[in-house]
């Protein structure tokens, strides 16, 4: 069978565009689909053809099995590519393709619905005698039976959905006492991630590894696995950081690995690209968890150890072509680690961060490839993953690659949204990682949950010499002076206005850095070009000169050395990014009647909670004229596939809610009053 001449892509943001990115060099035409929220998405941008297909939610879109079929008929497409998550892992979407006589480009609908079911999975896996991870896989569902069987087996255990994964659907319960509310919680969680409230019970292994085996198949029997990737760090059960090989993995053990993922893979008639995940305990030995029956997230990893192109593959495979590569051609060269960059905050318990992006400066030196659906001006919006982008360094050996992978993160700067690079930069250089320690629990067990980031330690120079100094750039730009230095004889209207005054010859500014403020004089040098004399608060003048650059970037020489940094002006603040940590100044300004109406209503309002971002409303759990403790959950709010808990700030009463279960709010949205 020939290639495809055309392929529909049915998904969005950073798959959809890798996927055209191989369709491109295969000369094949792509077929993008867009909701509301994507009209100008950068995988609209770059597809041949794009669709409309509804509303931003998902459901009313990205999900709608009928719709994109009919967009697949209209556009006369050969193939449909599901990309990951969205409908990567329905087995009716197979299906309806395979009816429509429409190609899938995954594995036969019969072989996703088997392994699609954990609980099957883990029946088909121990038939094999491939050992699984003791817990309860029935089918009874009712709460008192999960109780005994989570008695059963103890605790710590895991509850998990059986429909799906990413950490959808999951708990980790410590104690007997706070079971059914958990179970409740990962229902629900389980229920609008996969439209299956089916859950399964674990025991809950202790400082594991979480490995996992790609393989190849096609459709003449020929299986093959391109060796393990590690995705043990991991934060609410969902992957930062993979790669690949791992330290962990002896080339015994790696065989074994491999020919049990093979077992399994074979048992469930499977073709195409797809992946076993296994628990590696502290004794080395391994379980099977569940399999992926599409492309994973962290398929660049094995790509570059590889050195194969996966989606070209899955391409092929589906094209009917065969497979074409032995098992003793497969060998891992070098070494590769991703780490997976995502619009949250960190210090506000990883709450997803929407917005636009201002401004994406991306690392550019060899060994770096960055995969991403998101671009300069493009919005992360609530409807979807936070995901910008994944940061994938390839090295000739892990501590050289490791090396790279924190070169990188301090060269990677992304404004208009708060994001997780300072995290990752910080597992990246602690000496665990580097050792090879990881485990599942490595954020709990080094307290990297919420992270000591800069607000934490005293505020660097470098950080208030490049935002000074950009500042008095820009408003030089806008209002240009005279050669000659300022004189306060000189009248500029725009000395006056804003932030800056001037002191006989020096350019003053005070900036203010959680709750502390630095004051800075800055004054322009005669003997050479860009160069200036900054003084900070009463320490001694230091002599700098700052070049500005197109792509925010500031150069500052001190002496012999230099300060690469990324500066912008947003919001009446200077943000600054230095090696990876984001810092947010604010430009002091003389109190007035506006600011102070604003600071006396903040102190008004502060017994009203609202949403920290745009969501649905999953569940209210008190009642107008309730008594609540400090810290107790009053309503659950959904947004971003993820449960957020809405808290009372205080002991006291619930004057007023204002929403009711399945509302859609904004970011910001006064959800309840307190008394």
């Amino acid at each position: 069978m020939a290639l495809f001449n055309t392929i529909l892509i049915a998904n969005r943001g950073e798959i959809a565009v890798r996927i055209m990115a191989t369709c491109r060099e295969m000369a094949i035409h792509t077929v993008a689909v867009y909701s509301e929220a994507d009209r100008g998405a950068l995988h609209i941008r770059q597809a041949d053809e794009a669709y409309y297909i509804g509303p931003a939610p998902a459901a009313q879109s990205y999900l709608l099995i009928d719709t994109i079929m009919d967009i697949a008929r209209q556009s006369g497409v050969q193939a449909i590519h599901p990309g990951y998550g969205f409908l990567s892992e329905n087995a009716d979407f197979a299906q309806a393709c395979e009816q429509a006589g429409i190609i899938f480009i995954g594995p036969p609908p019969a072989a996703m619905r088997l392994m699609g079911s954990k609980i099957a999975a883990k029946n088909l896996a121990n038939s094999v005698g491939v050992p699984t991870v003791p817990g309860y896989n029935g089918a009874c569902q009712d709460d008192e039976m999960l109780l005994r069987e989570a008695q059963r087996i103890g605790f710590p255990l895991l509850i998990k959905a059986s429909a799906g994964g990413g950490g959808k659907g999951m708990r980790a319960v410590s104690t007997e006492d706070n079971f059914l509310s958990e179970l409740a919680g990962a229902r629900r969680e389980a229920r609008a991630a996969f439209g299956d409230a089916t859950v399964f019970l674990e025991r809950l292994i202790q400082r594991p590894r979480h490995i996992e085996i790609q393989i190849l198949g096609d459709a003449y029997g020929n299986l093959i696995h391109l060796g393990e990737r590690e995705c043990s760090i991991q934060r609410r059960h969902q992957k930062i950081v993979e790669e690949s090989p791992s330290v962990a993995i002896s080339p015994t053990l790696r065989a074994e690995m491999g020919d049990a993922a093979l077992r399994i893979t074979r048992a469930a008639g499977y073709m195409n690209a797809g992946t076993i995940e296994f628990m590696l305990d502290e004794e080395r030995r391994f379980y099977f968890l569940e399999m992926n029956t599409r492309l994973q997230v962290e398929h660049p990893v094995t790509e570059q150890v590889i050195g194969l192109d996966l989606v070209r593959h899955q391409l092929r495979i589906a094209a009917g072509e065969p497979l074409g590569i032995t098992q003793e051609q497969i060998c891992q060269r070098g070494h590769a680690i991703e780490v997976r960059i995502y619009a949250e905050d960190s210090q506000k318990q990883f709450l997803p961060s929407s917005g636009i992006i201002t401004r994406f400066v991306k690392p550019i030196t060899p060994g770096i490839r960055i995969d991403s659906g998101v671009a300069s001006g493009d919005e992360i919006t609530q409807y979807y993953d936070p995901m910008i982008a994944k940061l994938i360094v390839y090295g000739e050996d892990r501590p050289a690659t490791i090396t790279r992978l924190q070169q990188a993160l301090e060269h990677c700067a992304i404004f208009g949204v708060t994001t997780n690079i300072p995290l990752l930069h910080t597992i990246s250089s602690h000496p665990a990682f580097s050792a090879g320690d990881t485990s599942t629990s490595f954020l709990e067990e080094y307290k990297l949950t919420t992270p000591s980031l800069p607000q934490d330690t005293t505020l660097p120079d470098v950080v208030l010499m490049v935002a000074a100094l950009s500042d008095l750039k820009r408003q030089i730009a806008i209002q240009p002076l005279p050669i000659t230095t300022p004189h306060p004889k000189v009248h500029h209207p725009w000395l006056t206005l804003g932030p800056w005054r001037t002191i006989g010859e020096a350019w003053q500014i005070t900036y203010s850095y959680h709750s502390r403020s630095y004051k800075l004089a800055l004054q322009m040098r005669r003997d050479e070009v860009d160069a200036w004399t900054i003084q900070i608060d009463a320490n001694p003048s230091v002599e700098v000169t700052g070049t500005l650059h197109n792509d925010a970037l500031v150069l500052l020489k001190l002496g012999a050395s230099q300060i690469p940094a990324y500066v912008q002006q947003q919001n009446g603040e200077t943000q600054v990014v230095l090696a990876g940590n984001f810092y947010r100044l604010q430009r002091r300004l003389p109190p007035d009647v506006r600011t102070a109406t604003h600071s006396r209503t903040a102190t008004l309002t502060q017994k009203t909670l609202t949403a920290p971002m745009a969501g649905t409303i999953a569940k209210v759990l008190i009642d107008d004229g309730a008594t609540v403790e400090l810290h107790q959950v009053l309503m659950v709010l959904n947004a971003m596939k993820m449960e957020h808990a809405i808290t009372a700030p205080c002991t006291g009463k619930v004057r007023h809610i204002f929403y009711q279960e399945g509302a859609v709010v904004k970011g910001g949205a006064v959800l309840a009053e307190m008394e």
